[in-house]
């Protein structure tokens, strides 16, 4: 097994794949393009106010799994909350999105279900899709035509289609009208990952509230949502949203559910302060939409003077004009490539993600921006002039 390890290890350095975690320090001062914090609540003193009060209430721990001791009120209060806010009946909610993912794809899943899920999907849907023990068809990334052979073609009796409202990596959005329809036409569900879309896309009274809430989708008995509360709301933990009779499913059949601790008292009072900011300040989503935009912008002209090496590196400019929420993503020649950037931005205060095998779906590293509604105007004019230095010196 040492053997083993050291081999996996060299293969890993000659590709340029090695992780390691980067400590932050409280008081660093970097410009942050890199985590999910969209709306800038994960440091509000509300939230922190919110999780001290229960701390101090409840206790540091759930003490144990839901279904035994782990369930407070502030659990309950948080599932309404979240249901109401997106328009969708009823709420189950876990200690994380990767958990709440697991959860409803293994208690839907089997030999009887059929898989058909977007090949941009992510990791925690992968791994859901493994442990369901069904069969699982893949189409290619947001197209309902691929998908509807799949599905219409199936032996099985029930089908799930899964996909991202927004894609973690791309930034694009799903064809979820289409898909709708889709699963109406043929029996399906449609189950949508909210990771990325919680509390930053929707438009007019439901802006910040996802991609489902305020459309057809809301409520549609052929429609299962997820999502984190770790990204937008600024906390942890995940949640399944959909009918009344899915969650009493999931509550004697998730897995990830019954046997899981549940989530921190802290962390469920956290959310729930950050719902109710998403409700009384819209703004700060469409300051995320308005960022994000600029961001592309300050960074479009150094993408077209790049030209043939731009088509070369699939640099996809299409994402930075068609993504919709937070994401902004710039396709990098090598993995190597790609973390060295990083590298360099870091150095010049500026923090930035870097995708690389097997975190991108497509096999191509991206550099990946993240914008928050708390971005300054400034703090963007810097950050475009970081990395247009980095991608100008790009081969």
């Amino acid at each position: 097994m040492a053997q083993w390890l050291e081999n996996q290890a060299a293969v890993r350095d000659r590709r340029g794949l090695v992780r390691r975690p980067l400590p932050r320090e409280a008081d660093e001062q970097f410009i942050d393009l890199a985590s999910n914090d969209y709306l800038g609540l994960a440091t509000d003193p509300r939230l922190a106010e919110a999780a001290a009060a229960a701390s101090s209430l409840w206790g540091t721990g759930a003490t144990s799994s839901r279904l035994v001791a782990g369930t407070t009120r502030l659990h309950l209060d948080l599932e309404e909350e979240l249901a109401g806010l997106s328009g969708m009946e009823s709420a189950l909610v876990f200690s994380s999105g990767y958990l709440a993912n697991i959860g409803v794809i293994t208690a839907l899943g089997g030999p009887g279900t059929l898989i058909v899920a977007d090949e941009h999907c992510h990791a925690s849907m992968l791994d859901g899709f493994r442990l369901s023990r069904s069969r699982i068809q893949p189409f290619t990334h947001n197209s309902v035509e691929d998908a509807g052979r799949q599905v219409a073609d199936r032996p099985e009796p029930r089908a799930l289609i899964a996909v991202e409202s927004v894609f973690s990596v791309l930034g694009d959005e799903a064809p979820l009208a289409g898909l709708l329809a889709l699963a109406e036409e043929h029996d399906a569900v449609l189950l949508i990952d909210e990771a990325h879309s919680l509390g930053v896309t929707g438009a007019g009274n439901f802006r910040g509230r996802g991609s489902v809430a305020g459309t057809p989708l809301a409520g549609h008995p052929n429609v299962i949502a997820t999502a984190t509360l770790s990204k937008a709301l600024g906390s942890q933990g995940g949640v399944v949203l959909g009918s009344a009779l899915l969650r009493e499913h999931l509550v004697n059949r998730a897995r990830s559910f019954i046997f899981d601790t549940g989530l921190a008292p802290a962390s469920a009072a956290a959310a729930l302060a950050a719902v109710q900011i998403i409700r009384d300040e819209p703004w700060r989503a469409e300051a995320v939409q308005g960022n994000a935009a600029a961001l592309a912008a300050g960074l479009a002209p150094v993408l077209a003077a790049r030209g043939a090496a731009v088509d070369r590196a699939t640099v996809d400019r299409p994402t930075l004009d068609r993504a919709v929420g937070a994401v902004r993503s710039i396709a990098m020649p090598s993995a190597e490539s790609a973390l060295a950037a990083a590298g360099t931005a870091r150095t010049a205060g500026v923090r930035i993600g870097c995708f690389r095998p097997p975190s991108v779906p497509d096999g191509i590293s991206r550099l990946r921006l993240t914008a928050r509604a708390t971005l300054s105007p400034a703090e963007i004019e810097d950050s475009c002039a970081v990395l247009r230095g980095i991608l100008e010196e790009l081969p």
